[in-house]
């Protein structure tokens, strides 16, 4: 994989890189760390600029999130809201439970777009309900291109200042996912303390 992504970029540089996280956020088993990563091993090495490696990845993630959103947006809520409770089965959901999600994702959407793209897998998943939601799609790019930005440039970043030895960065790159899952849950527990402290001062 490593090998191949590397080939990739060598061949067609920034458009290899958008191709390949546009490809990472269709299917998440793709690890977009080691994409980054990677892209910013050859910022260091001055095949391409920092900003163009963040700008390529960024548009890679938005168009792959377009495919996401698109198959969420075909798809009706109650057909959706089905299948994902026979899929939640497994894990004891209930079809009244992805209901609540849908409900709260309706009045959260743009909070909870905006920072599951920091977190993994979830950053790709997201895009399902938002298209489900029918959101309008200016709304999602906007709220999908600033996510990314962020989870990306930071990511590059790393990449550019390990240059050569950007595959160690696997073991501490795991504790700032962890860092930034953490923030995200502060972020969701700080939202749903808030929504029930206006539901508590709402009239009867």
């Amino acid at each position: 994989m490593i090998n191949w992504a590397t080939d990739f970029i060598d061949a067609i540089g920034l458009v290899g890189v958008a191709l390949l996280i546009a490809l990472e956020s269709i299917f998440p088993p793709i690890p977009s760390e080691l994409i980054l990563l990677l892209t910013g091993s050859n910022v260091a090495a001055g095949r391409f600029g920092y900003v163009g490696g963040v700008i390529a990845s960024t548009i890679g993630s938005v168009l792959g999130a377009y495919v996401l959103y698109g198959i969420g947006r075909a798809l009706s809520e109650d057909r959706l809201e089905r299948f994902l409770a026979t899929v939640g089965r497994v894990v004891g959901l209930k079809r009244s439970d992805v209901h609540k999600g849908f409900v709260w994702f309706e009045r959260h959407g743009s909070l909870v777009l905006f920072f599951g793209r920091l977190v993994p897998v979830v950053r790709s998943v997201v895009s399902i309900p938002a298209g489900a939601e029918k959101m309008s799609l200016v709304r999602f790019t906007v709220l999908t291109a600033a996510g990314s930005v962020i989870w990306n440039a930071i990511w590059v970043a790393v990449g550019w200042g390990l240059g050569n030895e950007w595959e160690k960065a696997g073991k501490w790159g795991d504790y700032l996912q962890y860092a930034v899952v953490v923030v995200v849950a502060v972020g969701l527990l700080y939202l749903v303390v808030k929504a029930r402290r206006q539901r508590a001062t709402e009239p009867a």
